[in-house]
């Protein structure tokens, strides 16, 4: 949504405020107003400054407040806050049945969704999930066929998602401000696939996009330098990839790169671990714990340093590796005075390596949920 339709959406809110009595202009009494003496003008660009988990408190202030801070169609204040560059990265996650979480690395704070409110097959079923514009997007199975759940930053609830054009799972995604890219995955029945789509936020829309050079599933995408990327993966049950595939958005083809991807996965092997930090490419090799560099010009990987926590043990599986605003974020089970816990870990790539070395710091613990991550996504909102 561009800056002149956030101008207007901000207008808006002030006219319908405007017809109600509540907004004149100039100032408010103490019971309705943002901020006593300042005008609406001043008092939003302050509450756009405000950190995103102290909306719930807000709202309870008074109407103006509840008013501003739930209103499901406009979403005024965030697209505000996107006028101004504001962003703030929160991780989502579900490490057990009692479903997902968020967290503000800020404030370090925890916060606990709604329930999904889907049927038992869904909710018991392997999941896929990604962040998008304001909206976290699950993906699983029902009864009879593929399923997609979202959560609204806007209006704190989950509804169901359009589906695709061509359903799947196992696929390999990747998200860039509103827009994300799902390619390659298996259809209901198993067969792999090298379809993509792409689905717009703003709209709740999904889009075809041409096809991959290669089928592939378990596979994993990000944006780099604005194109879309897709690496590793299996073509079928016993053929890995080692190739990876760039998707221009300009000119709607696929350019095939060969070799590039960080290591060889089998069947059993988690989708590639990579996360892509100010446009430069980083993964992590399970089997040695080791953190990886992509060299763009010679399509070679650079060993950095060890992972705070183990990934090894598991082939992979129930940990995730990503971005998260400046900063490449590891959440994974990890041994803690009290035992085990969920642990969140950072490292910002500016702070460089020292002697194969890196300095990661904890921003984050969750006790008494296990030691798997079973989804997790950065939402920078």
């Amino acid at each position: 949504m561009g800056e002149e339709k956030a101008e207007q959406e901000v207008a808006n809110y002030r006219m319908v405020n405007t017809r109600e009595g509540m907004h004149d202009g100039h100032h408010h009494g103490s019971s309705d107003s943002f901020f006593p003496g300042l005008i609406d003008d001043v008092a939003l660009n302050c509450l756009a400054r405000v950190s995103r988990s102290d909306y719930p408190s807000l709202s309870c202030i008074n109407k103006r407040y509840h008013t501003l801070l739930n209103l499901k169609k406009s979403g005024s204040l965030y697209e505000l806050r996107k006028q101004l560059g504001i962003v703030e990265h929160w991780v989502y996650l579900v490490c057990d049945p009692r479903g997902w979480e968020a967290f503000d690395p800020i404030r370090k704070r925890w916060m606990t969704l709604p329930k999904i409110p889907c049927d038992d097959c869904f909710n018991h079923a392997d999941k896929e999930s990604l962040a998008v514009g304001s909206e976290l997007l699950v993906f699983g199975r029902e009864m009879f066929e593929f399923a997609i759940w979202k959560y609204g930053l806007i209006c704190r609830g989950w509804v169901k998602c359009e589906g695709m054009n061509h359903p799947r799972c196992l696929f390999g995604s990747g998200t860039c401000g509103s827009i994300a890219i799902l390619a390659g995955g298996t259809d209901k029945n198993g067969k792999v696939l090298k379809s993509a789509e792409l689905y717009d936020s703003s709209l709740g829309k999904w889009e075809i996009l041409p096809n991959m050079h290669t089928q592939r599933k378990l596979c994993s995408g990000f944006f780099m330098d604005g194109k879309f990327y897709v690496i590793g993966g299996m073509s079928s049950p016993t053929v890995p990839l080692t190739c990876g595939e760039e998707y221009d958005l300009e000119t709607r083809k696929w350019r095939k790169i060969e070799a590039m991807s960080p290591n060889v996965s089998g069947a059993a092997h988690a989708p590639p671990l990579v996360a892509v930090v100010d446009n430069q490419l980083y993964a992590v090799e399970s089997l040695t714990n080791m953190v990886k560099k992509y060299d763009k010009v010679k399509n070679t990987w650079d060993e950095l340093g060890r992972l705070p926590v183990r990934a090894d043990s598991s082939d992979g599986w129930g940990l995730a590796f990503k971005a998260c605003g400046g900063e490449l974020l590891v959440v994974g089970g990890q041994r803690v005075p009290e035992g085990v816990a969920i642990v969140l870990n950072s490292w910002s790539p500016k702070s460089g390596v020292n002697n194969g070395n890196l300095d990661w710091k904890v921003l984050g613990v969750k006790e008494n949920v296990g030691v798997f991550v079973y989804n997790c996504a950065v939402m920078g909102c």
